[in-house]
């Protein structure tokens, strides 16, 4: 997903730019799943404008939540629908949002508001398996890598900021500070990551009906 948004400061539009971000493991090899966001140094960030949108989705489906990450600015609703054919028990402990979706039976569907920024982690007491990342921020300018490692914010306004990279098997995000400036070829942004081990067990059945790992 790609987000960006312009500011005026002291009611002048500064001139916009794109910032590209490429992030890769320690064996040089693209991460996805990645949270790419700008934290301006020089000002504040816009104020969130509400979506007309409709509310980002976090589906229980195969017994996963889909998607695995989930990157959003505060003040975000995000939807819960059950597309399984067994019921759920959605919760999350993080102190950013703590929530319970008890008997969440087939069908049913539920949206939550998420305010406060930080990493939410959201479960499944039925199958412990389960797993999801909500990382919620107070900055607009904020992405999710794909496949390839590399995303591109638009429309970030020239100034100072603090690039942040978030990912579930890093052990602290990673930060730098760089200077934005309208520019037709941006360098890209580079983070080399070093990530842990994927611990996820995987028993969600596949098409035959079984259970895998």
């Amino acid at each position: 997903m790609l987000l960006g948004f312009a500011f005026a400061f002291l009611g002048v539009a500064l001139p916009a730019a794109e910032v590209a971000f490429k992030v890769v493991d320690q064996k040089n090899q693209p991460v996805v799943d990645a949270v790419v966001s700008l934290v301006p140094l020089d000002g504040t960030a816009p104020p969130a404008v509400a979506s007309t949108s409709p509310p980002l989705e976090i589906e229980q489906k195969r017994q996963e939540f889909i998607p695995y990450v989930t990157a959003i600015r505060a003040g975000t609703a995000i939807r819960f629908p059950n597309r399984d054919t067994v019921e759920h028990h959605a919760y999350s402990q993080s102190p950013a949002r703590k929530f319970e979706l008890p008997l969440y039976k087939p069908g049913r569907a539920e949206t939550l508001l998420f305010e406060r920024p930080g990493v939410v982690t959201v479960g499944c007491n039925i199958h412990d398996w389960m797993i999801a990342y909500v990382v919620v921020l107070s900055t607009p300018w904020l992405a999710l890598t794909p496949a390839p490692g590399e995303i591109t914010l638009g429309n970030v306004p020239a100034g100072r900021y603090r690039a942040e990279v978030w990912h579930p098997r890093l052990a602290k995000v990673q930060t730098r500070e760089i200077t934005v400036a309208p520019s037709a070829n941006p360098a890209p942004v580079s983070f080399q990551l070093t990530l842990k081990a994927d611990q996820r067990v995987r028993r969600a059945p596949d098409a035959s009906g079984r259970g895998y790992r």
